[in-house]
């Protein structure tokens, strides 16, 4: 059993440095972007982009966004080309993308919440483990990391007299983006590229400027702006595709007529990214997963992207990789559906009361036909290639596995 102790643990999640030199990256990592891979770094204030180095040859950082109203920061991009063995930013190397990846590491829904509703204990890494849980997860060496969603979370002030939070800043800018996932990421970030997926936290009446500015995979923000919708794009992990969607803003409650036709797209356009060979899709609403009450509504099986998906999911499509709902959960389907995997309990509140077997429910008229749940416990799911397959293990904080799952294209088989 794969065990770290914790001491090494909190050391490496704290070990991000609050101030960079002058000159110095303050953040980098590697994402995959449409059209391949691409380095970031996000420099402080107006200071000029760092060079990048690729395989011996060194080249200036494009900037992507200058400082502009909360966001005291340069963002900086490079293209990384195909191929590619060596790279790094001021000394420091990056992790590049390994053929045929066989580590997945699959985690969401990270940030800390103080909201009008609920007020998470930020400064406890009991109550709040994503700092831990970065460096386990980077201590298990991925080839690939995919965030379903939901990074930004600190969105009021912090109650006055609780301790919890004090001290939190919150709304959308840099300072909450560094304090819920940039800094706390590092660990992770320093392990391997990212596929990044845009969750409804980062819709631009929310943290939508922070992620435009940083995480979005497309070109042209605007100074002070948020992005709009991304159009689907396809990820080459070699003979396993993945095809992302931007689905933050789907309707969850009722199908909504308006953006039905807009989804039923997305979903047509898989085909036409990924037309043969295995394919994941990742977006962070799932469609058919065990709702869970939030707030006296149930979230979990989006009516606009079942209504949406209807008759146009590719046969192809073996998995659907989402967040959203604040637990795990692994679901096959007694219909002709791809297995559908949740890893949305990787930092904030937990939901508790979503079932640990749900085998036979009924969803959006779709019925179980096998799965795990695991309410109430933090943590993040690793898929790794096995004869004919993926392994799909469940993992708490401390890198325990609690579940463990075969996946053969659509057939789904739990120890």
């Amino acid at each position: 059993m794969f065990q770290i102790p914790f001491r090494a643990v909190l050391l490496a999640a704290l070990a991000f440095p609050a101030v960079a030199s002058a000159g110095s990256p303050y953040r980098q990592w590697v994402q995959y972007v449409p059209g391949g891979v691409e380095a970031r770094a996000i420099m402080e204030g107006a200071q000029a982009c760092p060079a990048i180095r690729i395989d011996g040859k060194t080249a200036s950082m494009n900037v992507r966004s200058a400082p502009g109203e909360a966001y005291p920061i340069t963002v900086c991009a490079s293209a990384i080309p195909a191929g590619a063995v060596a790279a790094d930013i001021d000394g420091k190397a990056l992790p590049l993308p390994r053929p045929n990846p066989s580590r997945v590491l699959l985690v969401g829904d990270t940030g800390c919440r103080v909201s009008k509703e609920a007020v998470q204990d930020c400064n406890n890494m009991d109550a709040w483990p994503f700092p831990k849980g970065s460096a386990v997860e980077a201590a298990l060496k991925p080839d690939v990391v995919i965030h379903v969603g939901d990074f930004h979370y600190r969105e009021a002030p912090c109650p006055l007299a609780n301790k919890g939070c004090e001290g939190s800043p919150f709304g959308d800018k840099w300072d909450v983006w560094n304090a819920d996932f940039f800094g706390p990421a590092q660990p992770l970030l320093r392990a391997a590229p990212f596929v990044f997926v845009r969750g409804n936290h980062e819709e631009c009446e929310r943290g939508g400027k922070g992620w435009s500015r940083t995480l979005d995979p497309y070109p042209g923000v605007s100074e002070s702006g948020c992005l709009g919708m991304g159009a689907p794009f396809l990820v080459d992990l070699g003979d396993q595709k993945l095809v992302v969607l931007d689905v933050s803003t789907a309707a969850e409650l009722r199908a909504s007529a308006t953006q039905v036709p807009f989804f039923r797209k997305e979903f047509q356009d898989i085909a036409r990214l990924a037309p043969t060979g295995p394919v994941w899709v990742a977006f962070h609403r799932p469609i058919w997963a065990t709702g869970v009450s939030v707030f006296g509504f149930t979230v979990g099986d989006n009516k606009t992207l079942a209504e949406a998906a209807r008759n146009d999911m590719p046969a192809n499509v073996d998995a659907l990789l989402s967040g959203h709902i604040h637990t795990f959960q692994i679901l096959s389907y007694k219909e002709d559906l791809p297995i559908q995997i949740v890893s949305g309990n990787g930092g904030d509140d937990l939901h508790r009361t979503a079932p640990s077997d749900p085998t036979g429910m009924t969803i959006n008229g779709v019925t179980v036909a096998t799965g795990r749940g695991a309410p109430g416990v933090f943590g993040f799911a690793m898929l790794e290639r096995e004869p004919g397959g993926w392994r799909a293990t469940n993992y708490d904080m401390n890198a325990h596995p609690l579940d463990v799952c075969h996946m053969k294209g659509r057939a789904l088989a739990c120890e």
